[in-house]
């Protein structure tokens, strides 16, 4: 399958083939005939499946058959729970529809209103918002809605778990009842479930991996180990194994901000990224990691949504997420775009519950890595039932040791380099899928 079986227009294609894309992915081909066919969509994906162009690609093919000339009104309008992934999304339409003649432009709040009000006046064909910074404008009266053709709401779970989808609700009423709504959700709360009932018009629901499941090239691994020694694990880690790139999760902005301090002071430079910092510093912190020149970013859950780096090797969980669904979007970020990855978490005492909510949710046991200073036994642990087949998943902090340190299928020994994907600056060869 190519891009040109999906009957894409050629200002698209040629777009395409600039970037050095050719191969649509599974979600890409699935959306693209019903979302040109002007169906509503539900789409269940996770990150790094290619579900930006999904709908980007579609929206600019539908949109350039009406190009308007002098005063143009916002006729799609994409939202997005957090201003990475937002800009992201601009990004991605600026690459895509580079010769078809539309306008688009983000929006976002933490910076001066007066560059994207100014852009917004100029006209624009497609808005790419967050919603705070949207219903900010909207009720000083610097933009409208009445024209929106195709609605976009991306990342719906997230929405919801950043309290955003009471402005969803209200942002609803202010664009027209005769519209085309896309909305794509890695998980379907129930709240999700119902907010689809209201804003969907007999949708076509496009599944491409199972709802909340992990990504199948991340080899998974466990690090038991004491609180406070956390910070030394991860010196000892980032020292010992081969990581050419490592994206570090924290439950905290101050817990972030302090792991980066530590580590910088004992000589691996390394940066928090969180909603306390500004945008300025957000995006130069963002453009080091991507471009390679910082090797390590500590992060919260928030901050790292929109964080699309084709090269991350590693994820690590400094601290457990609170839901398993959490963990699984956070070891999502490595093994994209067909490159494999690694995801390392690090448990302490008082962790055990997520960790056996996690490991029920995902119905297997996540191999453990002994092979480390700082492992412990965690107490009040009982190991689940070991796997009925073969393999070396390891015991919940005691018994048989998984695969001899932790080295399942999908994990590696320590300095074995995995292969990964070129970077998104990088053309890709012809005959490559691409991700969002």
């Amino acid at each position: 399958m190519t891009f040109e079986n999906l009957d894409l227009i050629a200002p698209l294609l040629k777009a395409l083939k600039e970037e050095g894309y050719e191969n649509p992915t599974p979600i890409q081909e699935k959306s693209i005939p019903h979302i040109l066919a002007n169906r509503d969509i539900f789409g269940a994906a996770q990150t790094g499946t290619g579900k930006t162009a999904a709908f980007a690609l579609p929206i600019l093919q539908l949109l350039s058959a009406q190009v308007q000339q002098g005063n143009r009104n916002i006729r799609s309008l994409i939202l997005a729970p957090t201003r990475e992934l937002a800009i992201q999304i601009g990004e991605s339409i600026q690459a895509y529809g580079k010769h078809t003649g539309l306008r688009h432009t983000v929006i976002f709040g933490g910076v001066p209103q007066r560059s994207q009000v100014e852009a917004i006046r100029r006209g624009v064909d497609i808005l790419v918002a967050t919603p705070g910074r949207l219903i900010d404008l909207h009720n000083q009266r610097l933009l409208k809605l009445d024209r929106v053709q195709i609605f976009v709401l991306d990342e719906a779970d997230r929405m919801l778990d950043m309290g955003f989808i009471h402005d969803v609700r209200r942002i609803i009423p202010l664009i027209p009842i005769q519209r085309q709504t896309l909305l794509f959700s890695a998980t379907l709360p129930s709240e999700i479930k119902e907010l689809m009932g209201k804003i969907l018009k007999n949708p076509i629901h496009i599944e491409v991996t199972p709802v909340a499941s992990t990504a199948e090239r991340v080899g998974q691994s466990m690090y038991f180990v004491t609180r406070d020694q956390k910070r030394n694990l991860l010196h000892h880690v980032l020292t010992e194994q081969d990581i050419n790139s490592v994206l570090v999760f924290t439950r905290t902005k101050h817990g972030a901000d302090k792991v980066a301090r530590e580590l910088t002071k004992r000589g691996i430079p390394a940066e928090a990224i969180h909603g306390n910092k500004s945008q300025n510093s957000r995006q130069r912190t963002l453009g080091d990691f991507k471009s390679k020149k910082l090797r390590v970013l500590i992060a919260t859950d928030i901050a790292s949504r929109g964080i699309d780096v084709d090269q991350l090797s590693h994820v690590i969980n400094f601290d457990l997420p609170d839901t398993p669904e959490t963990y699984i979007h956070r070891i999502g970020r490595t093994g994209r775009a067909g490159a494999e990855g690694l995801a390392l978490s690090f448990c302490s005492e008082d962790d055990v519950d997520m960790l056996k909510d996690i490991q029920r949710h995902l119905k297997s046991t996540i191999p453990v890595f002994k092979d480390h200073p700082f492992h412990i036994t965690p107490p009040n642990s009982s190991p689940p039932a070991p796997p009925k087949t073969g393999g070396n998943r390891g015991s919940f902090g005691r018994g048989r040791q998984g695969g001899g340190g932790g080295n399942s299928p999908r994990s590696k020994p320590q300095g074995q380099n995995r292969p990964a994907s070129q970077s998104r600056d990088t053309k890709r060869p012809s005959g490559q899928s691409f991700r969002d």
